[in-house]
């Protein structure tokens, strides 16, 4: 009996409006709570909006009318209330778990318990504590809206929000302006004081660029939160936009306030990373001078060579620093979310498919390096390049030639090629180089060592101990196969002394009238293939011209 009694109340109320504006009598709601005494859970949901803001979810078929009827018709009410100026008081009543709302006693909508959202955790009551305040401020906001004094007020306002916000932008723009202009200025004034007067140099680099590229940025963001707050701020002034403009403004606060408290609560993670980062610095700082000290020789190890000091400091450097990150990663801001996991996944795809070819060169690095075959400064022929060894690192091997030029070679390259070192042995003095020449079974061996004997004596940069020497490689078809073998004192002069002994070669079988068998020939020729020693000067070499001085 309760619920008919409920409803029956209801329709009462409802239709008091109705009768104090002598409209024509509604139907007698005693069929309706006869034929449905009470209230059901309706497969339509309707929202109550006026004057722009959400009052409440209707889910309930009330008296036999849908949630669209039942809007409607609280809409008529509030719509004859502003009408009159009435803006309340607004007051609820509950009838057996069921709240009847009122303004000025004039009934306007009725909640059932139908019309919540239980598993939302929704009661009658908490939405009828929600519905009221949100109904009291359409009904002041549709009351201001209908009131001219305050719609010109609040044109005047925005007016005047709109022109202060023209002429922040304005101040901004010419502030840009002069900054962006002033930046060369100050850096040639600084250029001028260190005595520096290449300013097209600086105009050129992207050091100007990249702090103009700063302060545009700036610029952009302030112009951009100025648009934004002038815009809230216009939205704010009129009643039916005031809750665009309050949106607004929320999303803005709590974007600020949930950076802050992002920034705030990353502070604790953010000094347990900079904590651990300062205490690698400081062991490896340690552990750069311990090798320094082996590579140096000032320390000696067993298990670490001198030459493989600077290498393995690298690779503990390495190793240490990707140590540092998998301990310091909890404590990064964002470490646990999954855009943070996403990046690190395509991070790892990338360099699980790119590194093939490095790892490659890698791996040889650690194997020229470790096996001891090169060293920094050594003279070497790795295949068709021969020059001294300026770097060893982990990916490429660098050698400048004779001629000046720096040749890259890569590690995998370096390990499949066969290398000569002829520097390694040579502080001892067990490196010789050779020169070949072939010579005549008609000249006497002992004739053609005494001669390359002698032109190794004349030419400077050749050891005299230990004694060059002279070997018959090879009995050809038409001559002999004579290669002089000497130790020179520098490897890195090896090109150039081994052109003076060439010419000091050629001079000395020409003055004992020796034929020099290359290139191939058959038959004897009528004289021998010599030149005279009254030409060894002819033009344009110069009398006092002596080879390899």
């Amino acid at each position: 009996m309760a619920r008919p009694i409920l409803f029956v109340c209801l329709v009462v109320l409802w239709l008091q409006p109705l009768a104090a504006q002598d409209q024509a009598p509604a139907p007698a709601p005693a069929p309706a709570v006869a034929n449905n005494a009470g209230s059901e859970p309706s497969d339509q949901v309707a929202t109550l909006t006026f004057a722009n803001r959400q009052i409440a979810i209707l889910r309930a078929r009330v008296l036999g009318r849908d949630p669209a009827d039942r809007v409607a018709s609280a809409l008529r009410v509030l719509d004859d209330l502003v009408e009159q100026g009435i803006t309340g008081p607004i007051e609820s009543r509950i009838f057996d778990g069921a709240s009847v709302i009122t303004v000025a006693t004039r009934g306007v909508m009725a909640l059932s318990p139908s019309d919540v959202d239980a598993l939302a955790g929704e009661t009658v009551e908490s939405v009828t504590a929600q519905v009221i305040p949100r109904l009291q401020q359409a009904l002041l906001e549709a009351n201001e809206a209908r009131t001219p004094r305050r719609l010109f007020l609040a044109v005047g306002l925005s007016v005047l929000g709109i022109a202060v916000g023209v002429l922040i932008l304005w101040g901004l723009m010419r502030a840009h302006q002069r900054f962006a202009g002033r930046l060369v200025e100050v850096a040639e004034k600084r250029l001028a004081k260190t005595g520096l007067t290449d300013v097209a140099s600086l105009r050129a680099s992207r050091v100007l660029e990249f702090q103009r590229g700063v302060v545009t940025t700036i610029v952009v963001i302030t112009g951009i939160v100025v648009v934004y707050s002038t815009l809230t701020f216009v939205l704010r002034r009129f009643p039916y936009t005031r809750p665009w403009g309050e949106s607004m403004r929320g999303f803005l606060l709590t974007t600020v306030e949930n950076l802050a408290l992002g920034v705030v609560h990353a502070i604790p993670g953010l000094f347990t990373v900079a904590l651990i980062v300062v205490m690698m610095r400081f062991l490896l700082r340690l552990l750069g001078i311990w090798f320094t000290a082996v590579e140096q020789g000032r320390t000696h190890v067993q298990w670490l060579h001198p030459e493989t000091a600077q290498t393995t400091k690298r690779l503990v450097t390495v190793l240490m620093w990707l140590f540092t990150i998998v301990v310091a990663y909890p404590y990064l801001p964002g470490s646990q979310t999954d855009a943070f996991k996403g990046v690190s996944v395509f991070l790892g795809l990338m360099l699980t498919f790119g590194s093939s070819g490095l790892v490659n060169q890698v791996m040889s690095g650690f194997m020229v390096t470790y096996s001891r075959a090169l060293r920094v400064g050594d003279w070497v022929r790795i295949g068709d390049v021969e020059g001294t060894v300026i770097h060893l690192g982990i990916l490429s091997t660098k050698i400048k030639t004779y001629r000046g030029e720096e040749t890259t070679i890569p590690n995998a390259v370096v390990v499949a090629t066969t290398t000569i070192d002829y520097s390694r042995f040579a502080e001892r003095h067990e490196t010789f180089t050779p020169a070949t020449v072939t010579i005549g079974y008609d000249a006497p061996w002992r004739q053609v060592h005494a001669m390359l004997l002698q032109a190794a004596e004349r030419t400077p940069g050749i050891l005299k101990q230990p004694k060059s020497y002279v070997l018959q490689e090879a009995l050809q078809d038409f001559y002999v196969k004579y290669t002089l073998f000497v130790c020179l004192e520098r490897q890195d002069q090896r090109a150039f002394v081994l052109d003076a002994l060439h010419a000091h070669i050629q001079d000395l079988f020409n003055e004992y009238g020796v034929q020099i068998m290359s290139p191939n020939y058959l038959g004897d020729p009528s004289s021998p293939k010599v030149v005279a020693k009254k030409d060894w000067y002819a033009s344009p070499a110069r009398a006092d011209e002596r080879a390899g001085v």
